[in-house]
This record gives structure tokens, C-alpha cells and sequence, in this order.
């Protein structure tokens, strides 16, 4: 059997705060699989299921944050749960909005919360950080972790994220953390399509490669064409044959001169 516990503050005053993001991932998981209605115990809201063949008990602590470690603890003790069967949902602001980590024991990161699990039942729990982003100062981060999501957040990386980690869920169970973080990842960012790849050139068929004797024909024309005209003449005059009329001038001179041919 393993308790599955979301941190958050009772109220719905504080339903859509930053804090409550492990409320919000619990009520999902819930969902999800259709656990039981929630019932009133423990200092607390339960609902009982199964996943992957295992007894799931969730628990959401109403003691409020400070005091979440009460309500564990009771849990704890009447169904005789070790510590190490304990996994905890909770807001990380270290953590870029959207990421998350999973980690076994260490300290509480002055997550109040966390600090009242570790007085009453040990730490050697898992913790399941769901990042929601450091306002940048620590003067505001009171106003950022009570603070509400965006309207754009909730829409986007929040609802992706909830969303990954219960559908990823039974990895924690199995113990598979790493392939989980992966998942819900993945979930979050999903990975760019690749770009389809252009089609190369066709090649030239051969013989049109522009050496054809009718192309050197053309480009030939093309070249006298293009000169003007009295220098189309010149050019025609230095291609054409001494005419009959030329070489019979040639002779007359020649005999004028008393010479021979």
C-alpha cells in the first residue's frame, strides 16, 4: 500500500493558489482513475483506489501547510505504512515552472510542509517537486507561493503538467522515477517535429549541357547580332570571298603597270 500525499492549504480561498499545486495534482490523480469519493479522516480529505494492482491511498492534510505533518503521521500509524512507502506532491521554487524532480529524503528547503513531515514521520520519503518558479527576490516570495496562477498558466504548462503526473503515475509506483520524470517531461515539452527534408536537384539529362554543335551555332548568331552595324558589315565583308568584280580590277591594274598576273 502506498499513501500518495498532496500539500496544499484547506479553503477555497486558497484553492488556486501556487501553494496548492499538490492539492491539484492529488484531485487528479483521483480523477484520473476514479478513485472513491473523498471522505473526511485523518485530519483530512482520503480516497482510496487501485493502480497497476496496488492499493493507492490519497490523502490532501486540512491542518494547513505548517501542520501537514500531523495529519501524515495518523495516517501512517493506523495502516501501519513504512515512511518509505510515502510519496509527496508538493510546490518547488527552485524549480522552473513546469519542471519537476523526484528525490528520496533530504531536507525540507525551508518548505514548511515538508519540515512538519520530517518531525513526525522521518524522511525518508519521496518528494515529488513541482516547479512553479522563484519570483526573483525573496521579499516577494510570500505574495508569489500564496499567490494565484495565471489564467495562461493554468491553460498551459500547469494543466500539462497535472495532467503528466497522473498519467505517469504508476512509474512511482513500480519505482521507475527516473523513466516518470522523463514521461511527464515529455508531456510538458513535447519535442519539435523535424523539418521534412528538400528534395535534391534533378540532374541534367545528357546531351543538353549547351556544347551541341546547334548551340554553339546559336550563341555564335547570338554574338553578331548583337554588334552594331557598321561593324556587322565589317565582320560580314571580312567573311565573304573576293567577288569576280574585285579580281578583274586587280588585273587591269596590273596590266596598266605593265605587269603580269
Amino acid at each position: 500500500m502506498f499513501l500518495v500525499v498532496g500539500l496544499g492549504n484547506p479553503g477555497s480561498g486558497y484553492a488556486a493558489n501556487r501553494h496548492n499545486i499538490g492539492f491539484m495534482a492529488a484531485d487528479e490523480l483521483v480523477r484520473r482513475y476514479s478513485f472513491g469519493p473523498w471522505r473526511k479522516k485523518f485530519q483530512g480529505q482520503i480516497s482510496e483506489g487501485e493502480l497497476n494492482g496496488q492499493k493507492i491511498l490519497v490523502l490532501k492534510p486540512e491542518t494547513f501547510m505548517n501542520l501537514s505533518g500531523q495529519s501524515v503521521g495518523e495516517v501512517l500509524r493506523f495502516y501501519k505504512i513504512p515512511v518509505e512507502d510515502v510519496i509527496v506532491l508538493h510546490d518547488e521554487l527552485d524549480l522552473p515552472p513546469g519542471k519537476l524532480r523526484v528525490k528520496r529524503g533530504g531536507g525540507h528547503g525551508g518548505h514548511n510542509g515538508l519540515r512538519s513531515i520530517d518531525a513526525h514521520c522521518g524522511k525518508e520519503y519521496r518528494r515529488v517537486r513541482l516547479g512553479i518558479g522563484h519570483p526573483g527576490e525573496k521579499s516577494r516570495v510570500h505574495g508569489h507561493v500564496l499567490g494565484d496562477f495565471s489564467k495562461a498558466e493554468s491553460e498551459g504548462w500547469l494543466m500539462a503538467l497535472l495532467d503528466g503526473v497522473a498519467a505517469e503515475f504508476a512509474r512511482l509506483v513500480k519505482g521507475d522515477d527516473g523513466g516518470f520524470m522523463s514521461k511527464v517531461s515529455a508531456i510538458v515539452n513535447p519535442p519539435k517535429p523535424k523539418a521534412p527534408k528538400k528534395d535534391k536537384p534533378a540532374a541534367k539529362p545528357a546531351g543538353n549541357d549547351g556544347d551541341t554543335d546547334a548551340g554553339l551555332q546559336r550563341q555564335a548568331g547570338d554574338g553578331l547580332d548583337e554588334l552594331s552595324g557598321a561593324a556587322k558589315v565589317r565582320v560580314e565583308r571580312a567573311d565573304t570571298p573576293v567577288s569576280n568584280a574585285a579580281s578583274a580590277m586587280a588585273e587591269a591594274l596590273a596590266r596598266a603597270f605593265g605587269k603580269k598576273k
